[in-house]
């Protein structure tokens, strides 16, 4: 649903516009006000402004200044029984996308709103398109897991399935359900993101379900809620696992229904959405723990979708690596910088607690703190990650680099075995590599359960 907001010192115009245009299915907010109207600009996502030139507080060009200044990029139609050349060409110098005279004529006024709107999409689609050429997108990787993952999501993202993706932090989930959305019949439809863990519980069932003015102390105004906002596209739930047990059977409710209630509200709002879903927690421990409801898991958990640790795909590391840099550099107008082969070894036997935003937070940290364009093994040594299994005397080292790297495998494999609860099969499987190899290995390290 579109948002408008109106800005006129006249209230009988605000509320006449509020009436032709909400009768259109357009959501519509008004002030009469010009400072209150640029603090609802600022806070709020509106995709049109409808805004009178002659206020005494302050005229339409000033705020339509203030924006440009700000540079918040709101398509605006001027509205004005004052019309002449003059101020038309003056508003559209200052980013005026219509010039609408007062009294209003609906038909007029309507048709403005239509064209206005489908403008405002191609701003929005431009941005977005600008945005993705700027961030890393796309799934990286050459390992058998990552196109076992590629395989799945091309297989599965055509349908309507909920999908649950699992795997620790940082490791791409969000990453993978934008790729799914992307092949998606509804790819042309929002994308719509809710962090559960970052959203007070409070406040979680107004986020997704919006709420109605007064149903609530703060609640000024009606709010749309995620779930409106993602109709008919996908709205990804991230760290469901944190989300509290009253928004989990509101949730559940709007699954089993296709319809969702406002809090505060009595109407039914029909909503398509196709959910997928993300956790880093054990859900089924959950569910034993009694914090996560079983039906509900039943129905998130369609498509189960796990993403393995960096450290299970470190045939990965190098590409992933000279891709960052690459980006970090050009984002940063730095030469290109390459790391070297010795010190791409180090980095595979890292155990990337952190994953892949440990690594690319690492690759950041060398692009910017090391001078020279060719990085080293030794000066990777300096900026080596504090979450690492590596002990303070790794980064102590005067020997060689040869020491560096033993130390460093010796106590990548103690953290696999523990991982894997010391069963060698498993472990070598983690690890890449024959039984007898890793045997050899310990050996080597004086490695022993006890």
């Amino acid at each position: 649903m579109n948002k408008i907001l109106i800005i006129d010192d006249e209230k009988e115009i605000c509320e006449s516009l509020k009436m032709i245009l909400e009768y259109e299915n357009y959501y519509v907010d008004y002030s009469t006000n010009p400072d209150t109207g640029l603090k609802k600009i600022e806070e709020q996502k509106y995709d049109l402004l409808l805004l009178d030139i002659q206020m005494p507080q302050m005229s339409g060009f000033e705020i339509l200044s203030r924006l440009k200044e700000k540079k918040i990029n709101l398509v605006v139609i001027i509205i004005s029984a004052h019309s002449s050349i003059d101020n038309a060409v003056k508003a559209t110098k200052l980013g005026a996308f219509d010039f609408v005279e007062k009294p209003i004529d609906r038909d007029k006024i309507l048709i403005s709103v239509r064209n206005a709107l489908k403008t405002s999409e191609l701003l929005k689609e431009n941005a977005k398109l600008k945005k993705d050429l700027l961030e890393e997108t796309g799934i990286l990787g050459e390992s058998r897991q990552i196109k076992n993952i590629l395989e799945t999501i091309k297989r599965i993202a055509p349908t309507d399935a909920r999908i649950l993706i699992t795997g620790e932090n940082g490791t791409g989930k969000e990453l993978v359900a934008k790729e799914i959305h992307k092949y998606s019949k509804r790819s042309d439809k929002p994308f719509v993101e809710v962090n559960c863990a970052a959203i007070p519980n409070e406040l979680i069932e107004s986020e997704l379900f919006g709420h109605e003015k007064g149903s609530f102390t703060g609640a000024m105004q009606k709010r749309i809620g995620k779930f409106e906002q993602a109709n008919g596209g996908t709205l990804f739930l991230d760290e469901i696992g944190d989300m509290s047990p009253q928004a989990q059977a509101k949730v559940l409710r709007a699954i089993e229904d296709n319809k969702i209630e406002r809090v505060g509200g009595n109407q039914k709002i029909e909503v398509d959405v196709r959910i997928i879903s993300a956790t880093n927690k054990n859900l089924v421990t959950e569910i034993e723990n009694g914090t996560f409801r079983e039906d509900l898991y039943h129905r998130l958990n369609v498509i189960p979708l796990e993403i393995p640790p960096l450290r299970e795909r470190k045939e990965d590391i190098e590409l992933l690596s000279e891709f960052f840099m690459r980006k970090i550099c050009e984002k940063n107008n730095f030469p290109l910088k390459t790391i070297d082969k010795d010190a791409i070894e180090i980095l595979k036997n890292l155990p990337w607690t952190g994953n892949v935003r440990e690594l690319r937070n690492l690759i950041e940290r060398l692009a910017i703190m090391i001078p020279g364009e060719l990085i080293t093994a030794k000066e990777l040594s300096k900026y080596l990650p504090v979450s690492s299994a590596i002990h303070d005397d790794f980064l102590n080292i005067t020997n060689s680099f040869q020491e560096f790297k033993e130390k460093a495998e010796k106590a990548f494999i103690e953290k696999q075995l523990e991982n894997n609860n010391w069963n060698i099969s498993k472990t070598a499987e983690a690890l890449g590599i024959q039984r007898s190899h890793l045997y050899s290995k310990m050996k080597k390290y004086g490695i022993s359960k006890n």
